[in-house]
């Protein structure tokens, strides 16, 4: 780098410290304290000569190993009272004498703030030796508000007006982050020039641990994992896949979520942009080169079969991933795969493979539900087929059913999704026809039997209770074994090859056979379906930590 300065990090770190006993060298995330900073002063493009000053042989002993220089700052320079300004002359002086050289630029950089970056410390030191008008650059964050002063025994406001924050005039408060200054004006009693700078962190960076809740703070944020939820959603595929990657990811409430969507989906991008998560369609030729530019530590994969080439890029990448409902060659080099639909038997040995509706995930709506009691009579059928039905099994249940239930004053209730652009539905003369619900679990409640698919949905079916007709929308669906007689479930296979008069005589078979319903009724009672979301969560949990 042209004309690049002599750069002097100096790291103050006492060995004992008032709130958080030994702090310095308390594990943080599995780390001591003080190795952030150390970590981000070594790794500065200045190469700066780093230098922790300290009054613990402990501290000594670990700074040294992580590559810093060490100086044993004498006794009376640490006492509680001691400020900093005579302790970095000190240690100046010092690595003066040990350097033989001169300092251009002198930065404390405080251990107590483990979240700085690098980059935000490079910044800092450019401001300053890029503008010769400037002498010192503090860092600090944006603490705006309205606020008060303690005069005597009185508590005074410091504004004139009560004003809408952004309207208030700006203050900011120094952070531990770092103080940067030219070493003409460091002194034993001094270390800001005349001319300063602010240079403004954003939170997390910003914090500065001087409680155990800010120790809590930081520790939650080193934790934190940015996760990619990459997903596919449109209206022949449906949006099973979308509903479930949203389930999960509100679960996922300690990490950074994204959505990801490949070209096709603008179905997909639209449901989940209106749940308020970040999301973004494919903008590269492939999804890797998304992927690659948003650098997530965690891709979950909920989007059907993967590719060995996609699976060996991601990891060629350094990312963890999570497939899910994934039957494709890349599903072997997945860190955990998740299927609770089908089972791949290449995959039923493997360690990281899981299958089965004990990894069926249910909405909260479906968990909190009253326990359903057998009814003799049936009274309501309800016909459900996804977010998209691209099948069209929804009107053909309809053509088929609609007009018996009616004779037998059987209620008849239709629940649609948003993907499903068809208008043969709204003009039915019997059947009540909902649209895009929040509550479907009160129409599957209310129900005594009901039509629907293959997917995701018969799990929420045996949550509630309700034996259902399957009609499977596609040849992958007729391997869904939980859509069987052994679970609640009467399986016409694909819904496509089901006449109407097969559809309705299979509803009358149910309606008039009561012991037949509550056969399928027990057999879905018997199903514990609520540990489903807690154990995919697990699942991922546990890949996140490994990242």
């Amino acid at each position: 780098m042209d004309n690049q300065p002599k750069v002097l990090v100096v790291i103050p770190a006492r060995g004992n410290s008032k709130g958080i006993p030994r702090k310095n060298l308390r594990a943080l995330a599995g780390r001591p304290l003080i190795s952030y900073t150390i970590e981000t002063a070594l790794s500065s493009r200045y190469a700066p000569h780093v230098l922790v000053s300290t009054d613990d042989a402990e501290i000594a002993m670990t700074a040294r190993r992580l590559g810093a220089h060490v100086h044993m700052r004498p006794p009376e320079l640490g006492q509680d009272e001691t400020t900093l300004d005579p302790v970095v002359y000190d240690a100046v002086e010092a690595a003066e004498r040990g350097t033989g050289a001169g300092f251009d630029v002198v930065a404390t950089v405080q251990p107590t703030s483990p979240l700085l970056t690098t980059s935000s410390l490079d910044a800092g030191l450019a401001t300053l030796w890029n503008d010769p008008q400037v002498d010192t650059v503090i860092s600090a964050v944006d603490d705006t508000h309205l606020t008060w002063r303690l005069e005597g025994d009185r508590f005074v406001p410091n504004y004139a007006a009560r004003l809408n924050r952004q309207q208030l005039p700006r203050t900011f408060r120094e952070t531990g982050g770092f103080l940067i200054t030219r070493r003409r004006h460091v002194t034993a009693s001094n270390r800001i020039g005349p001319s300063v700078r602010l240079f403004v962190l954003e939170p997390p960076e910003s914090i500065d641990i001087d409680s155990h809740e800010d120790w809590g703070l930081c520790s939650y944020y080193l934790r934190r994992r940015k996760i990619l939820f990459v997903v596919t959603g449109t209206p022949q595929l449906g949006l099973g896949h979308v509903y479930n990657s949203l389930l999960l990811a509100n679960d996922l409430m300690d990490h950074e979520v994204r959505f990801l969507v490949d070209k096709e989906s603008e179905l997909a991008h639209r449901v989940i942009g209106s749940r308020n998560f970040p999301v973004e369609m494919q903008r590269g030729a492939t999804l890797v080169e998304d992927v690659a530019r948003i650098s997530p530590h965690v891709v979950v994969n909920d989007r059907l079969d993967t590719s060995r080439d996609y699976m060996e890029q991601l990891r060629d990448l350094g990312v963890k991933t999570v497939n899910i409902e994934d039957l494709g060659e890349g599903a072997r080099l997945a860190d955990a795969v998740i299927n609770a639909l089908y089972q791949d038997p290449d995959l039923l040995t493997s360690r990281n493979a899981y299958f089965g509706h004990r990894y069926a995930c249910l909405r909260d709506e479906f968990l909190t539900l009253d326990p359903k009691e057998f009814r003799d009579e049936v009274r309501r059928v309800l016909v459900t087929f996804g977010g998209t039905d691209p099948n069209h099994n929804s009107e053909r249940v309809l053509d088929a059913i609609e007009g018996w239930c009616q004779e037998r004053d059987i209620e008849l209730d239709v629940v649609t999704g948003p993907g499903i652009g068809t208008d043969r539905l709204t003009d039915r003369p019997y059947a009540r026809v909902h649209r895009g619900v929040s509550n479907i679990s009160d129409y599957m409640w209310h129900a005594d039997v009901a039509f629907t698919s293959a997917g995701r949905t018969l799990f929420e079916l045996a949550a509630v209770r309700t034996p259902a007709i399957v009609l499977a929308q596609n040849e992958r669906e007729l391997m869904h074994t939980f859509a069987s007689e052994a679970y609640g479930f009467v399986n016409l296979g694909l819904g496509r090859y089901a006449s109407d008069r097969a559809i309705r005589e299979s509803l009358e078979a149910l309606v008039d056979d009561a012991q037949r319903r509550r056969r399928l009724f027990c057999r879905m009672a018997a199903v514990d379906m609520t540990e489903g979301r807690k154990n995919v969560l697990r699942i991922i949990e546990e890949v996140v930590r490994n990242a």
